[in-house]
């Protein structure tokens, strides 16, 4: 096949004296001059601005995109970085990812540039954020930015944020169980590797400290924390406190506390599930720990009603209970290879219940899309007992295949004497019962100081599974 000519050599075959000379001369002046030309970057016109959500026209991105708000001169930043939230004909909703001031009329909208995009390399740039092994040990924000001041993260690649549903028969089963160290989940709520558990609880009833036992005591390989919406002071203290040294070690941390914008919030949460899939498809036995599911659903609350979505369960728009699903169906087992390995992602997460209320939207819908849940109560907390486990209103629904019948018929048993001695514990209380008239309530009686030291546990405490299973034979043989 013959090479193509080079203008230069086209140039030298045409004779001087003719008019092609000049016209080629001129072709190529033209040709080197676009060769050196900056493309032209398109922008739109900020156009309206109330509350969290911006108002721009000019511009045609897809919502997720990333742009950029040009701010007037004699601010410390020269842009504000904003997502595409939504739009309404020609008009798209931005939601800036911090608190802006000294945004104008008519300021410029740029999309922020994708090093891999369109021609020029000016597409609309779509979230990719950092994952990789180099990331143990670190702290950082929704956005992959490191917090802990250890300099640039060490990472494998970058992956998007949204990911593609697993195929359900795909997934491994929950056959195996996880040790989470704490005495009544391992024997009353037995816990397997790859379920996805709800811890319910109002505020101030002991969750945190219940979750840093979780997290120093369970056997995985990795553990995931993401701290979403809650007070940034628990951050430092859930790494200096919770995990120590030692579990800091195999452990990464997102952080986007209440005072990051909502849509921080949502990316964090779905950031932490993110490094969660790439240990997971590693092999690793990962523990995800997500504080909280609520306030995840509560910064979709936010950015949905802003965008103008109508409310619908109590305040909360229809858009939040498509989210959640989305989101707790990323974490569990993922597929295993001929030799029956795999990683999975074992996934506690936190329920705030408004109020004590159980029936809160976000905690019915919680109960309907995991796989268990764990109810502190704050009565039991009020009296000092910890952790306040409200072991009648809990269930793990995966632990009967997890467990042999001998230990189901001990669990049963416990659940059927701490049940019998708490509808009757007002007339115990008064001396108004007699020993002698219901023989099931006079053995619930005799064993009720054993079971509730069995559901007691200091945070110090450790207690494996096979040593919580013994100590609760042990209650009915005595």
């Amino acid at each position: 096949m013959p090479e193509q000519a080079t203008p230069a050599a086209i140039a030298a075959d045409i004779p001087a004296a003719s008019p092609l000379r000049a016209w080629h001369g001129a072709l190529a002046e033209a040709r080197n001059a676009v060769a050196q030309s900056v493309p032209v970057r398109s922008y739109g016109r900020l156009t309206r601005a109330v509350g969290l959500v911006l108002e721009a026209v000019g511009l045609r991105l897809p919502v997720g995109s990333d742009c950029l708000i040009e701010l007037p001169p004699g601010y410390p930043q020269k842009t504000a970085e904003a997502e595409v939230v939504g739009f309404a004909g020609d008009r798209i909703f931005l939601m800036p990812q911090s608190e802006v001031d000294g945004l104008l009329p008519g300021a410029r909208v740029y999309a922020l540039d994708s090093p891999t995009g369109h021609a020029g390399g000016l597409g609309p740039r779509t979230k990719r954020l950092p994952v990789g092994a180099g990331m143990l040990g670190r702290v950082v924000d929704a956005a992959g930015r490191p917090l802990d001041g250890r300099g640039p993260l060490d990472f494998s690649r970058e992956v998007p944020l949204a990911a593609k549903p697993i195929n359900p028969l795909t997934r491994a089963p929950i056959d195996s169980v996880l040790d989470v160290g704490v005495r009544a989940i391992n024997a009353l709520l037995t816990v397997g590797r790859g379920q996805r558990m709800g811890l319910f609880a109002g505020s101030g009833v002991g969750k945190s400290v219940l979750l840093g036992m979780m997290a120093r005591y369970t056997s995985a390989d990795v553990i995931v924390v993401g701290l979403i919406g809650e007070r940034g002071r628990e951050v430092k203290d859930f790494i200096e406190n919770t995990l120590g040294e030692e579990g800091m070690a195999r452990a990464v941390l997102v952080a986007a506390p209440a005072d990051t914008s909502p849509l921080l919030r949502l990316q964090g949460a779905a950031y932490a599930t993110c490094l969660a899939e790439y240990f997971r498809d590693e092999g690793k036995n990962v523990l995800l720990i997500m504080d909280s599911l609520t306030r995840y659903a509560m910064a979709q609350r936010e950015i949905a009603l802003a965008v103008g979505e109508p409310p619908a369960t109590k305040g909360y728009p229809p858009s939040v209970f498509a989210k959640l699903p989305a989101l707790v169906e990323r974490a569990g087992n993922g597929a295993r290879d001929a030799e029956g390995r795999g990683g999975s992602i074992t996934a506690f997460y936190t329920v705030l219940a408004e109020g004590d209320d159980q029936q809160d939207p976000i905690a019915d819908s919680a109960r309907a899309i995991l796989d268990g849940h764990v109810v502190l109560s704050r009565s039991l907390a009020e009296s000092g007992h910890y952790p306040a486990i409200d072991i009648e209103a809990s269930i793990s629904r995966a632990m009967t295949a997890l467990i042999t019948p001998t230990q189901f018929q001990a669990v049963r048993s416990f659940k059927q004497a701490l049940s019998r001695y708490q509808r009757n514990r007002d007339l115990i209380s008064v001396g108004a019962y007699a020993p002698g008239h219901d023989a099931q309530l006079d053995q619930a009686i005799a064993l009720y100081p054993r079971m509730e030291a069995f559901l007691q546990q200091t945070m110090e405490e450790r207690v494996g599974h096979g040593e919580a299973t013994d100590q609760l034979n042990a209650i009915f043989q005595a």
